[in-house]
């Protein structure tokens, strides 16, 4: 129906969008626009299609909506006439133009009545019209997008070198105690030759030396099943291990006592060691049999560092998801693990408490960018304990959502401001501690990108940030920077 029929430019200039247009230019309204109207309850255009058409209200009142977690979130309806919905950035260039969609849902609560424009036909309209007003407002979208894109790379590349520090601190003492324990083994190595060598040039029965062979491979066993003791034991079997070797003639036993009894050797083991050699030997092959404790127990160190090297490894590739695909279905567990791994050196002495739902089933997602969503929010969390509290990282299933919760034993998050953390550039930390775009970018990661749903709950003592994703999405087709819009 054509806007002739029942608006006149006079109804036009009565809606504050339009006030000080021509006669022109309102005519030139009145002929390419149209009246709509909707019957309470019904839609007028939904989140993600194509934005077509530019409405203004004239009568009722709609409601603003998102699709949050699967889930139709109000956020504001009115009554205002003249209020404006639909295809609003129609007046931008033609290539961005086409490719906007609306960014919510509108329904019409009571019966509505709407001026509606074509968005194709309004926006070139809107630039001849407004030329000036099209170059300031085109810099200023186009700057806050682009100060916006660079303020996230530098944001995420802070976050990746304190990340890279942090890893290379952890990496380099493994590392440094595998070069260490490599150093000493050599020299151990040497040493158990010239003990051996000692030993077969005594008065050693030759029947007697693969009896010493089989005890250094007894010993050997005894290394890996040494328990660990307490303090006060761990001394009084050294005692008991020192004066055996002073009674046997042994020099400098208070310096092999401790490798011996590390090694899980006591006092019934080293009387049947010296019960196959001669008295004169019994001091080589004590020493022999000390060199075969270090040696191994040297080995097990090397182990235990390079394994911790292979496993930090993993976990850096697991958190920058490197060779793998942006999109992919995933086990949020890992993800979370990969991430407490590279904070490792911040968490520090804060107590982790894992309390995870391995029930829960993959999850589809963006993994690289949810490890920087857990990043910032365990980040915030071990800042706001000052290093000494309590983290809880939580998993469960609600509905179709997966629930990652976050909590801490923190100070916790005032009040006046819980509603304004998500805010970009907004932060509660002191000055120079902290850029706001952490929260920020978390909420676009979980909300914009995987269509979920990012909450908080904090008193003193325990702040909770639960993130809530879907476990059925489509592929998604925009990338990151599209985050930025």
């Amino acid at each position: 129906m054509n806007g002739m029929a029942e608006l006149t430019a006079d109804d036009l200039r009565g809606l504050f969008l339009f006030e000080h247009l021509g006669e022109d230019q309102l005519a030139w309204l009145l002929d390419h626009g149209q009246v709509e109207t909707r019957e309470a309850g019904t839609q007028v255009l939904v989140e993600g299609d194509e934005a077509t058409c530019f409405f203004l209200l004239l009568d009722g009142t709609v409601a603003l909506c998102r699709n949050i977690g699967g889930e139709r979130v109000e956020v504001s309806r009115t009554d205002h006439r003249g209020s404006y919905f639909g295809a609003t950035q129609a007046y931008l260039k033609d290539d961005v133009a086409s490719k906007t969609t609306y960014r919510m849902t509108v329904e019409s609560i009571t019966d509505t009545r709407m001026f509606q424009l074509p968005a194709d036909e309004f926006g070139p309209v809107i630039r001849e019209w407004f030329p000036m007003a099209m170059h300031l407002l085109e810099g200023l979208f186009f700057g806050m997008q682009n100060t916006q894109r660079m303020v996230n790379e530098r944001e995420r590349l802070l976050a990746l070198g304190s990340l890279s520090a942090g890893l290379t601190h952890e990496l380099n003492n493994p590392a440094a105690a595998a070069v260490r324990a490599t150093a000493a083994l050599r020299e151990r190595v040497a040493g158990m030759r010239h003990k051996l060598a000692m030993l077969a040039s005594g008065k050693i029965d030759p029947e007697t030396l693969p009896a010493l062979v089989k005890l250094q491979e007894n010993a050997v066993e005894r290394v890996a099943k040494a328990p660990k003791l307490g303090p006060l034991e761990t001394n009084d079997r050294e005692d008991e291990v020192g004066d055996w070797l002073d009674d046997h003639g042994v020099t400098g036993g208070w310096d092999l006592a401790p490798t011996l009894v590390a090694g899980g050797l006591d006092v019934e083991w080293l009387d049947e060691a010296a019960a196959l050699c001669p008295r004169s030997s019994t001091e080589a092959a004590v020493r022999w049999l000390a060199y075969t404790v270090e040696t191994e127990t040297l080995m097990n160190e090397i182990e235990d560092a390079t394994t911790r090297v292979s496993t930090l490894v993993g976990a850096a590739k697991q958190y920058s998801q490197m060779d793998r695909a942006p999109f992919q279905v995933v086990d949020v567990h890992e993800l979370l693990d990969s991430t407490l791994v590279m904070l490792g050196r911040k968490i520090g002495d804060v107590r982790v408490v894992k309390e995870y739902d391995r029930s829960l089933p993959p999850l589809p997602a963006f993994a690289a960018e949810l490890n920087q969503v857990w990043t910032n929010l365990v980040d915030n969390a071990i800042g706001a304990m000052g290093g000494d509290g309590t983290l809880t990282v939580r998993t469960f299933r609600e509905g179709d959502l997966v629930v990652v919760e976050v909590g801490d034993t923190g100070t916790g998050i005032p009040a006046e401001v819980q509603g304004r953390i998500f805010e970009p550039f907004f932060t509660t930390k002191a000055v120079g501690e902290g850029t706001g775009l952490g929260l920020d970018i978390s909420w676009r990661i979980v909300v914009n990108k995987h269509h979920g749903d990012i909450r908080v709950s904090s008193v003193p003592g325990d702040t909770r940030f639960q993130v809530r994703l879907p476990l059925s999405v489509s592929v998604p087709t925009e990338g990151f920077a599209d985050l930025s819009d």
